[in-house]
């Protein structure tokens, strides 16, 4: 099982980006896809999951209206739409894989490596 998350990089204010998370090794029909991140000095926190299944979108108030979560269940890929970026969503960006949608990184059971993800002018 392996999850990858790529697209990260520096943005103006207002940007946009695109994050994709590649995962090998098991179906989207199984697992809830998540994208969290962790800026400096802050804990980890979830940005919106997509749920197994229907792949139900959720999203953390903070970026709610500016972010889009969606999957391909055939390239067996999720994707992280980010828009109107602000300098407070500079951050590393996990995604990550569980058993069910949670808003907690401890109910995770894998994860991939980050990409970094910076907001400045």
């Amino acid at each position: 099982v392996q999850l990858q998350a790529s697209g990260g990089g520096l943005v103006q204010p207002g940007g946009s980006l695109r994050l994709s998370c590649t995962i090998s090794g098991f179906s989207l029909n199984y697992y809830a896809i998540e994208w969290f991140r962790q800026a400096p000095g802050k804990e980890r926190e979830a940005v919106s999951c997509v749920g197994k299944y229907r792949g139900d979108a959720q999203y953390a108030e903070s970026v709610k209206g500016r972010f889009t979560i969606s999957r391909d269940n055939v390239k067996n890929m999720v994707y992280l739409e980010m828009n109107s970026l602000e300098p407070e969503d500079t951050a590393v960006y996990y995604c990550a894989a569980g058993y069910s949608s949670s808003w907690s990184a401890a109910d995770m059971n894998y994860w991939g490596k980050g990409t970094q993800v910076t907001v400045s002018s």
